[in-house]
């Protein structure tokens, strides 16, 4: 249960799919790959073929839109058979150039709910992805003032959490984490003893997927929008 008075130290975002729409571009791009070699292959099996490599290059690019261009390069190679044309991997690579360089577009509430929180918490952004595309976008969604601290880290994983809060020296049952993945998100928060507000999101990347019907009940909070972050919010500080 919630202690009378609760007051976090620290209230963290996750950034894509939780304050600007991400997941779409990547869909787009997807789509545009099916396309690109449906003679080659059916729309089914490069899907399969891109998460494959995705999947197994993780380990080597991390997360990201470079990641994910290098994924569907290989990924077009290999279905091809070595067969797909120099011109066709060019229009690859401008597939990423348009999702790097594509207008952010901010989730529904996000804007006042950052800017008012901001009044009274102190506020992190917390991602996984490229450095500097990730530093861009919190630079074009207009909500970088908002923010006192930034962290784009490889993996979210309690590790990384425990790692970050000793740093900022925040006990954990005095931070709350904001997300749309449960695996990223909030197991590995609950897990340290934090809360986790929960936001989904209308697509979700199948590496992120988890069953919610497993997920400790106990300091998680699910939420339809970010416009209900607020009351809860009040609600906790004076729940017993």
């Amino acid at each position: 249960m919630t202690k009378l008075g609760l007051k976090f130290d620290l209230i963290a975002f996750d950034a894509d799919d939780t304050l600007w729409h991400n997941e779409t571009l990547y869909a787009a791009a997807q789509g545009k790959l099916r396309e690109l070699l449906s003679r080659y292959a059916d729309g089914e099996t490069v899907d399969q073929w891109l998460y494959q490599k995705e999947m197994s290059n993780l380990q080597y690019y991390g997360y990201g839109i470079k990641s994910f261009t290098l994924s569907m390069i290989e990924a077009a190679v290999e279905l091809t058979e070595g067969k797909i044309q120099a011109a066709e991997i060019l229009q690859i690579i401008a597939f990423a150039k348009e999702m790097l360089t594509s207008e952010v577009q901010l989730v529904e509430h996000a804007a006042e709910t950052v800017c008012e929180l901001a009044k009274s918490y102190e506020l992190m952004m917390i991602t996984k992805g490229d450095l500097l595309d990730q530093q861009s976008k919190l630079s074009r969604s207009g909500l970088g003032d908002c923010f006192r601290y930034v962290e784009v880290v490889s993996q979210k994983t309690q590790r990384t959490y425990e790692a970050l809060l000793a740093k900022y020296r925040i006990e954990p049952q005095r931070f709350l984490m904001v997300g749309n993945s449960l695996k990223s998100d909030i197991l590995p928060v609950l897990a340290l003893g934090g809360y986790a507000v929960y936001v989904p999101y209308h697509i979700t990347w199948a590496h992120e997927t988890i069953d919610s019907q497993h997920v400790e009940r106990d300091r998680y909070h699910e939420l339809e929008h970010l416009g209900q972050l607020l009351p809860l919010i009040e609600q906790l500080k004076g729940s017993t």
